[in-house]
């Protein structure tokens, strides 16, 4: 990759870019290789937001370029609409609670590369939630990527939404995240000195994976120089379109606030790594690493999240967004929510009650 090839600048700083990757569900509440039908019936009004993942079960629906939090949520809100006319159940969940029905993968070349890749680790269907915020110039991306690194334990923390799988409670409030982290290249990636820097190790990591270009590096935060924005990635997707939307405005409003406030970063990568597990397997009950290397309650460093983000969300337009991450610290997060509504009405009660939210 050339160090002029990229599009940072090209849109407003701290614009908003929002991705669910939701399940698609037949009548029985299962998963349905229905992606391509789905595509295939979709209004053309419609056809830019809505994309297949590898995953035939499984489809992607995207903004475009965001100002705020309000207009995020309208688009995702009609994208889903527009879904659901061309005939799509949906189903937003980290993993399907019940189903690992042999793994279907749309054919496409992009895909033909994964699948000779990961071969036979390909056994779930995991759903993310993606958030991109403009960044000003490359080095600005890399500061905010760097930092954003440190913030990953607590948004996986709020996030965590699949503690079920094949109908067991995995124990885990991510069960995605250790499902993807058998993967390669999933996973907190090195603090980077410079824009250079990444370059040199994203060519690198393409050359040693024999893949074409730095999207393959599925990394939970990472520049994206094509989009001119940094990516936030490793959370699992919410069931309805006002939490993700909530969970971005929170980001968007932590890169802002980045920009004019710098971390000192003094936690390392192993550190981060496993503070990140830890909200992987216990969700908002976990003791995460501040940026400090103190050990805090979640809930703790979130309630300091949501108040350093408030001033720079107030200004981006985002502010009414955070009373629903208010409300997670209140109520808990999906996996609380799976698993009580899981203990009053059994898996069957669960999947009615996730779809029920996912529309």
């Amino acid at each position: 990759m050339s160090s002029s090839e990229h599009r940072f600048g090209a849109s407003s700083s701290f614009s908003l870019g929002v991705e669910e990757e939701l399940l698609l569900i037949g009548n029985n509440r299962r998963l349905a290789p229905a992606a391509e039908r789905v595509i295939a019936a979709l209004d053309p009004a419609f056809a830019e937001g809505v994309s297949t993942e590898i995953f035939a079960t499984e489809i992607e629906l995207k903004t475009g370029i965001c100002a705020d939090a309000g207009q995020a949520l309208g688009e995702l809100t009609g994208l889903r609409r527009g879904v659901r006319a061309a005939g799509a159940e949906l189903l937003g969940s980290g993993l399907h609670p019940d189903d690992e029905s042999a793994i279907e993968l749309v054919a496409k070349p992009r895909y033909d590369v994964v699948r000779a890749d990961l071969a036979g680790i390909l056994n779930a269907t995991p759903a993310g939630l993606h958030v991109h915020v403009g960044m000003p110039d490359p080095e600005t991306a890399i500061r905010v990527a760097n930092a954003m690194r440190l913030r990953l334990p607590l948004l996986q923390a709020i996030s965590a939404n699949s503690p079920f799988r094949e109908g067991f409670d995995t124990g885990l409030a991510s069960a995605r995240t250790a499902s993807l982290r058998s993967y390669p290249r999933f996973e907190i990636p090195r603090s980077f000195a410079s824009y250079d820097e990444f370059l040199e190790v994203a060519d690198q990591l393409i050359a040693a994976a024999g893949v074409d270009d730095y999207t393959y590096l599925w990394w939970d935060v990472r520049p994206h120089p094509r989009f001119g924005t940094v990516e936030v990635r490793g959370m699992d997707v919410q069931p309805d379109v006002a939490t993700n939307v909530a969970i971005a405005a929170l980001i968007q409003a932590l890169a802002a606030r980045e920009v004019e406030h710098p971390s000192e970063i003094n936690l390392r990568r192993e550190a981060i790594e496993e503070s990140y597990f830890q909200a992987e397997s216990h969700g908002l009950r976990a003791r995460l690493m501040a940026a400090d290397g103190s050990a805090v309650a979640a809930a703790e460093l979130a309630r300091q999240a949501l108040d350093d983000a408030r001033p720079y969300a107030r200004e981006l337009g985002g502010e009414a967004a955070l009373a629903e991450v208010e409300r997670i610290l209140r109520e808990g997060n999906g996996a609380d929510e799976q698993r009580r509504v899981h203990a009053e009405r059994g898996i069957e009660g669960l999947l009615e009650h996730l779809v029920k939210r996912t529309t």
